[in-house]
């Protein structure tokens, strides 16, 4: 791994014990620190698959996987545990990262300032929205000194304002951080309005069958005319790969 990059996968391939077929075939991938990459694909791809992988969640069938710091998981469930207000679902995550008892409350007090929630120490995940969840998972994620964030699908279940609102959030703490970031969506235009590189992989197995450098300035917006051309293009390829399979 060079010393600009924050993740390299090499051959990497992955076939579940029992099943014939093979989930991810050969990947190879360098992704540079600090990049923000989007990944689509049909579904069943094996884009959950491969950031299980990235996570060391599971093991590769075959490959190597090198990341340059510590990687934490962001799912579209939150996952905050409910019996916890939001700063202490982070002063969990800061224990297990071995930061002393008397910093904790502090540090958490500190990242949901930094995720926009300053006010929401004590309040239980029940009286939080779901975007004001997704941001306290993220302080989470930071909390673990995490230099890759991987995300599956974290806005899916939003509606379209929340969404839009966590895109600026994602892409300032990104900013701000200076983090690597792997981000899975369904969704094209939101690829387009938040990734440096968009990758498609194929139908099972997958593999990576194309990529755009995204070079339309930031910040993006999800209704600009050149998001919505881009994103035309990369749609147009992907429902080709869709009927590819299906014949």
């Amino acid at each position: 791994m060079t010393e600009t990059s924050g993740l390299v996968l090499n051959g990497l391939s992955k076939r579940f014990s029992g099943d014939a077929s093979t989930v991810l075939d050969n990947i190879s991938l360098s992704i540079a620190e600090g990049e923000f990459v989007c990944l689509l694909g049909a579904s069943g791809c094996g884009k959950t698959t491969l950031l299980n992988l990235i996570a060391g969640l599971d093991e590769p069938t075959s490959g190597t996987i090198s990341a340059n710091g510590r990687t934490s998981l962001i799912f579209q469930e939150p996952a905050l545990f409910p019996w916890l207000t939001a700063g202490k679902n982070i002063e969990l995550a800061l224990k297990a990262a071995g930061v002393e008892r008397a910093q904790r409350k502090e540090k958490a007090q500190e990242l949901l300032r930094l995720v926009h929630l300053d006010k929401s120490y004590d309040q239980r995940p029940h009286e939080l929205s779901g975007g004001m969840k997704q941001r306290v998972a993220i302080a989470r994620a930071l909390a673990q000194e995490s230099k890759i964030l991987l995300l599956d699908e974290p806005f899916a279940a939003l509606d379209a304002i929340t969404r839009d609102f966590l895109h600026e959030e994602i892409s300032r703490v990104w900013k701000e951080r200076g983090l690597t970031i792997v981000f899975v969506t369904h969704n094209v235009r939101e690829a387009v309005r938040l990734g440096q590189r968009v990758l498609l992989l194929s139908s099972r197995p997958g593999r990576v069958i194309r990529e755009w450098n995204i070079d339309i300035a930031q910040p993006r917006n999800i209704d600009d005319p050149q998001v919505a051309v881009l994103a035309s293009e990369i749609t147009a390829e992907l429902r080709q790969e869709i009927r590819r399979h299906a014949r």
